[in-house]
């Protein structure tokens, strides 16, 4: 069974519930990171919990906050997480196909519930390509840890 795990703050708790019910019915096992009420909680916590599920573990995951932005800047933090703001299936193919993107992250208060699950639809129906793409990732992966090259 396909591992993935979830997590987002209280903007987002409500979302996050209905996200954590429909990979329940595709037959994932889901990793709830929290937080697990709609009282006041602070989104980097869950990034760096869900982030660390996924490094450790070799899975996926969706984080959620009221924009998605704040989550995705702190998972994008960890090495070997490329966490991917996605606000269309569009979006969503293309962070897996061409970008190996390996956490989903989604704005509550920006996109619709029918969205969102045609977010997750595309994010699930496409895999990394690889070739040229691979190529890329590797331009990236290992940034600020020397200085690079300048203009």
């Amino acid at each position: 069974m396909m591992k993935i795990a979830i997590g987002s703050d209280h903007a987002a708790y409500e979302m996050k519930e209905i996200v954590k019910n429909l990979l329940l019915s595709k037959n994932l096992e889901v990793i709830d990171c929290g937080t697990y009420s709609a009282d006041r909680a602070d989104y980097p916590e869950y990034a760096i919990k869900v982030s660390n599920e996924v490094l450790q573990q070799n899975i996926t995951g969706i984080l959620l906050c009221g924009s998605g932005i704040g989550v995705s800047i702190v998972a994008n933090r960890f090495k070997g997480i490329r966490a991917a703001l996605c606000r269309s299936a569009n979006d969503a193919e293309m962070a897996r196909k061409h970008n190996d993107a390996n956490i989903l992250c989604l704005g509550a208060r920006v996109s619709s519930e029918a969205d969102v699950k045609k977010i997750i639809d595309a994010w699930f129906a496409n895999s990394f390509e690889g070739g040229r793409h691979a190529d890329r990732l590797k331009i990236f992966e290992n940034l600020g840890e020397k200085p690079g090259v300048s203009c």
